[in-house]
């Protein structure tokens, strides 16, 4: 995956180039994106379950075609869809991680600089931190200040992460004395502060969360959501994989929406404010389907979601 690098000139709130529209944060250091993908496409090989068991050939099934996207320095670019619809393979791809019958296409950028899946390994949890859907991801049989610090190769390193990680619960709003709990102990926000604060220890230049509030009552995930917005005003680029539209309309600077294995929009929140500012038939759907709208598909439009 590497392509020469091309460089961006300034542009306008809004203005449209690289597949998408900006919105009022962002911005190009460098004259480049923090991440961009391009025209990435996943495939899976599988013998085909109707021929028999020892004849069987492979066939190539197409789960993600075609997608771009781009995150910018210090904002949060919601991808949304539908639950299921393959968002969570972008992550991976985004986090280098591959399965050994996939079939990746597409060119991804990293702060400049071309990646394969062997560099963005190495990027994975410093400069890209990954937040897991799931609070299963922590160890049940480990304290989780022992799992937020992770491993340390000296005793000065030792107190160092030791007094970052003190720093996080700090502020996040997690007591001292969580750092000796175990998972099962945590109510479900916490776990999720834990998960952010994992993600966190390195001072990443990207995060990546992927269904970060399932589970979580309207405040707790309004609460989560601010967390992310935090980390966008410090600088921090993230990239918020959710389903559900309305949170990541408070949250997000920019929207990419995800339908049928690729981002048919990215737009600035802003466009949300009238469907005319919306380029795709699937996109004007949604925005007639948020509640405020009465959930009415628009004229033409309904054929959209089945």
């Amino acid at each position: 995956m590497d392509a020469p690098h091309v460089p961006h000139a300034p542009h306008e709130d809004n203005s449209f180039h690289h597949h998408h529209s900006h919105g009022p944060q962002s911005a190009h250091p460098g004259h480049h994106h923090l991440l961009t993908v391009e025209d990435l496409s996943i495939s899976f090989r599988a013998y085909k379950p109707d021929e028999g068991f020892f004849e069987a050939s492979q066939a190539e099934t197409p789960v993600i075609h075609g997608l771009s996207l781009s995150v910018h320095e210090g904002e949060i670019l919601a991808v949304v869809g539908a639950s299921g619809s393959g968002k969570t393979l972008l992550a991976d791809a985004i986090l280098g991680l591959f399965e050994p019958n996939a079939t990746v296409h597409g060119r991804i950028w990293f702060d400049g600089q071309p990646q394969t899946a062997e560099t963005l390994a190495q990027l994975r949890g410093s400069r890209i931190a990954f937040v897991p859907q799931s609070v299963e991801s922590l160890d049940p049989l480990m304290r989780v200040g022992a799992q937020v610090e992770g491993q340390a190769r000296s005793r000065a390193q030792r107190q160092e992460r030791c007094e970052r990680r003190r720093q996080l619960f700090a502020r996040y709003g997690l007591d001292e004395g969580v750092a000796r709990l175990y998972p099962h102990q945590l109510s479900g926000g916490m776990a999720r502060r834990i998960l952010l604060c994992c993600a966190l220890m390195a001072r990443p230049q990207l995060v990546v969360a992927d269904e970060p509030t399932p589970g979580l009552d309207l405040p707790l995930a309004l609460k989560a959501m601010e967390d992310f917005r935090a980390l966008a005003n410090q600088g921090t680029g993230v990239l918020l994989i959710t389903h559900d539209i309305e949170l990541a309309l408070k949250v997000a600077d920019r929207v990419a929406v995800f339908k049928d294995g690729t981002v048919v929009e990215e737009t600035s929140v802003e466009s949300f404010a009238n469907p005319q500012l919306l380029r795709h038939p699937f996109t004007r759907a949604l925005w007639h389907a948020l509640p405020e709208h009465d959930f009415a598909a628009a004229e033409g439009e309904d054929h959209l979601w089945r």
